[in-house]
């Protein structure tokens, strides 16, 4: 399992979404104890990847044990004690007697069958108001509200952000607190890194990262910006320039983290786009390395090291390996890349390219490198250094 990095203020544990993943599947795997684990209070600044990190364990979780993963949202902020209780109705008991019933409400209306693994997830529960949190204890003590209750494949996770984050936040009642088993989200530049390979993030964005890690996330509460990167921001980077280029969406990029931050990105993109042509590369067109990157400029490297890397995972998560022709050309790209890689005049980053490559790829894909001659052969002297 995992180990959490740090122990913050509040006495509960740091870990970045890759940790709580790996816990929450190795966690619920255990058939025997899935009814008996704790629910999880995961904390954090807001655009950290709370939620998204929920919803990929329960998908990891779902295909580890063979079964659909059902993921429920309830955002605590917009509900109200009935919406969890439900809304009583009037009723006839057995004997004719007329009772007041609760109405199930739609967030205990799940799938309970083997095949399915539900997840409820309690988010902005720190932003709720105590009324609703308290209606949220037995929820997460016994999967319950009164007559209402959770199927036994149903696991609950809340989420929420801290008091000191300038959020909308109320202090959790610690009844509610000794419920829950907590922890802190952070963001972890590296692991962010291999999800924004796997999850088509711009390879500008990734390269600016690698080269500049404090703008992953540059949260400041005691700042009055509303602006600032996060993961959830550089997403929504992401999503931008898929509409446009850079200096068409420069507007809508400062407006999402800061104009600082998008003027030195800017000036990132541009040392990006006069990278060599990666068809030149993977073709095997290049036999000499390039004079304008001849003097290891370090944004350059690694802009060019990711631009490798992005594209090799993206080679390889496409390969089947059951067809051959295929496979060969893949191998014969590889071998391009490779050969151009030994060409970089500076061995230091010879080895932070094959470092971000195998760093980046998944086990899969770094089956299929090890078993092309080139790619062998150029990491035998550093596999040290660049293995995961």
């Amino acid at each position: 399992m995992a180990k959490a990095k740090e122990i913050h203020t509040n006495n509960y544990m740091q870990i970045n979404p890759k940790d709580f993943i790996n816990i929450f599947v190795n966690l619920y795997s255990n058939k025997d104890m899935f009814a008996h684990i704790p629910a999880i209070m995961l904390w954090g600044m807001p655009g950290v990847g709370k939620s998204q990190s929920v919803k990929e364990a329960a998908d990891l979780l779902a295909k580890k044990l063979n079964k659909k993963a059902n993921v429920v949202v309830a955002s605590l902020l917009l509900m109200n004690p009935i919406d969890l209780r439900g809304i009583p109705a009037k009723t006839e008991d057995d004997n004719g007697d007329m009772v007041a019933r609760w109405l199930t409400p739609e967030i205990f209306k799940m799938d309970a069958s083997e095949d399915i693994v539900n997840v409820l997830f309690l988010d902005e529960i720190s932003a709720a108001p105590p009324s609703v949190q308290a209606a949220a204890y037995q929820i997460c003590l016994d999967k319950r509200v009164g007559e209402h209750k959770l199927p036994k494949n149903c696991i609950v996770i809340a989420a929420g952000n801290r008091t000191t984050d300038k959020a909308v936040a109320y202090k959790m009642p610690k009844p509610l607190g000794n419920r829950l088993t907590h922890f802190e989200m952070i963001a972890d530049p590296e692991n962010w890194e291999y999800w924004a390979y796997h999850n088509g993030i711009d390879m500008r964005i990734i390269a600016f990262i690698k080269n500049n890690p404090d703008y992953l996330c540059n949260f400041d509460p005691s700042s009055d910006d509303v602006a600032f990167p996060t993961p959830r921001s550089w997403e929504m980077v992401n999503t931008y320039l898929k509409c446009g280029e850079m200096q068409d969406m420069f507007g809508c990029i400062a407006g999402t983290i800061g104009y600082g931050t998008a003027q030195e990105f800017s000036t990132y993109v541009n040392v990006y786009d006069k990278l060599p042509a990666w068809e030149d590369i993977a073709n095997g067109k290049l036999k000499a390395f390039p004079r304008k990157l001849s003097n290891g400029n370090p944004d350059a490297m690694y802009a060019l090291s990711t631009m490798i890397a992005s594209h090799c995972v993206t080679l390889c998560k496409k390969a089947d390996v059951s067809k051959e022709q295929e496979m060969k050309k893949l191998n014969e790209t590889l071998s391009n890349v490779c050969k151009f890689i030994s060409l970089i005049p500076q061995s230091e980053y010879i080895t932070v390219t094959c470092k971000d490559l195998c760093h980046s790829v998944s086990q899969d894909a770094i089956d299929i490198l090890v078993s092309n001659p080139d790619f062998s052969n150029l990491i035998s002297e550093i596999a040290d250094d660049i293995m995961p």
